[in-house]
């Protein structure tokens, strides 16, 4: 599905990620862990198209993307729930969802919008409410659903636990899992290391831009430098 092959990504002459290679595949759950700064976020920001790497390639179903505008990505299948949500907050809940389909016809927003709320009863509830009166777990619920509409192949989540109590962390997780479980393959990246670990089947470490660890979900809750950084 997705293929990462020795990317390296500078703001300016910062290198944020240094010859980082990583791969999905079609329906699998992947997680990135690593502290703040890592280079999780840019990872994601580089995979989507928002930043371009100096060097390396990705690919996707074995095509290379590495110069691919966003919206074409896009429209291939893939999108992004970006760090802090970025709900539009003075349009009402359905609005946002409707704006997640731009691509499609009005009609098939409509029922796509109904469909992807499905597993969010409370955005149903909500759907005439503005989206900045949510709580913050509520609005992460509808940035999901609102990637969502664009019937992705791959879903890219960045920090989707950052700012929520440990209650809606694990509710939002729940939601995720089933996403996954119905199909979708996820690319999560995550500061909460041990919600990332249990809900990826395979995952990386990242520290200062550079990958230090793989493996399964038990080989990186085994690994020494995971357990040393992240699991206490």
């Amino acid at each position: 599905m997705l293929k990462v092959e020795n990317i390296s990504t500078y703001y300016g002459q910062i290198c944020a990620l240094d010859n980082v290679s990583i791969n999905i595949e079609e329906k699998e759950a992947v997680s990135v862990i690593g502290a703040n700064g890592a280079g999780k976020s840019t990872l994601l920001k580089t995979i989507i198209g928002e930043l371009r790497p100096k060097i390396g390639d990705i690919q996707i179903e074995g095509k290379s993307i590495t110069h691919e505008k966003t919206y074409k990505l896009i429209s291939r299948g893939m999108t992004l729930v970006p760090e802090g949500r970025h709900v539009f907050p003075l349009l009402s809940v359905w609005d946002n969802l409707l704006l997640g389909g731009y691509t499609l016809s009005h009609k098939e927003r409509e029922r796509r919008a109904e469909e992807v709320s499905e597993p969010f009863p409370i955005l149903r509830e909500r759907r005439n409410q503005l989206a900045g009166l949510l709580s913050g777990g509520e609005q992460q619920m509808l940035a999901i659903a609102r990637a969502m509409m664009s019937n992705p192949k791959l879903l890219l989540l960045d920090e989707p636990s950052m700012g929520l109590s440990p209650k809606l962390v694990f509710e939002v997780y729940d939601k995720i899992s089933e996403l996954h479980q119905k199909g979708t393959t996820i690319l999560l990246v995550d500061q909460n290391a041990e919600m990332a670990i249990d809900f990826c089947s395979r995952g990386y470490c990242l520290m200062a831009g550079r990958l230090v660890g793989e493996g399964t979900k038990t080989e990186l809750k085994e690994s020494e430098i995971v357990q040393r950084s992240y699991l206490g």
